[in-house]
């Protein structure tokens, strides 16, 4: 098995142009990306008040790109961190780890009440990510229990029917700085020259990816380089 899974993130009508930007560099390359939608981005943009992008969204289904959940609204508003949760964020994320804190309960919740928006909205989610990758196992546990059929963490791809569990390293970059980006950009080269051999490879491609010019032509240039070698694969044929 050599295979790449290709997935947008931070799918939100407040970031919709950037998102649409990323969608027409995969579609050029013959890539149909996941979608990871997040139903209310920072509390302020619901996906069912902008009728456009629902459109848009059925219509990217529609072509056959797989839905995941991102969180109910990204940002760790009305959770505050302990020194441990600190500590497992740290370098990761500026406050945008919503699940990061939360016990099953508290995810478990959350997780129903963005599978039923998105469902409302004719969507159907094969799975859940975590905003910046970062939830407690209990996260998973209750994806399992909603009935998706996998979760991440930036370890690993888990499938919860049957259950098995995929080791795949995430590509990935930052745009937001000169030392993010230029660090990401050796970190994906680092990735190629090491952990190319994986059965299960992650490229994730974040909205604000294309804000600096080293990013932007690293994500171009890293596509191309990886989907020479690897074949794009879905979540659902993942067993």
């Amino acid at each position: 098995m050599s295979e790449l899974l290709i997935t947008i993130h931070d799918v939100t009508p407040a970031l919709a142009p950037r998102v649409e930007t990323i969608w027409r560099l995969c579609e050029s390359r013959g890539v149909v990306p996941g979608l990871l939608v997040v139903p209310d981005w920072h509390g302020v943009a619901a996906i069912e008040s902008e009728a456009g992008f629902g459109s848009w969204l059925r219509a990217r289904a529609a072509e056959g790109a797989e839905i995941l959940l991102h969180g109910e609204r990204h940002d760790e508003v009305g959770s505050p961190r302990t020194r441990r949760d600190e500590l497992r964020a740290f370098g990761k994320t500026n406050m945008e780890g919503e699940f990061l804190t939360l016990d099953y309960a508290a995810a478990r919740e959350r997780i129903d009440r963005g599978v039923a928006r998105l469902r409302a909205m004719g969507l159907d989610p094969v799975g859940f990510v975590p905003p910046a990758w970062l939830a407690k196992p209990a996260t998973h546990a209750a994806v399992r229990d909603a009935g998706l059929h996998v979760s991440e963490d930036d370890g690993a791809v888990y499938v919860h029917a049957p259950e098995r569990t995929w080791r795949s390293p995430v590509v990935r970059w930052s745009g937001r700085g000169a030392v993010r980006a230029y660090g990401s950009v050796a970190f994906e080269r680092l990735r190629w020259w090491f952990q190319r051999g994986e059965p299960v490879v992650r490229i994730a491609l974040h909205p604000g990816d294309l804000a600096h010019p080293a990013t932007a032509a690293s994500i171009e240039r890293g596509l191309d380089a990886w989907l020479s070698v690897r074949k794009q694969t879905f979540y659902r044929a993942l067993k």
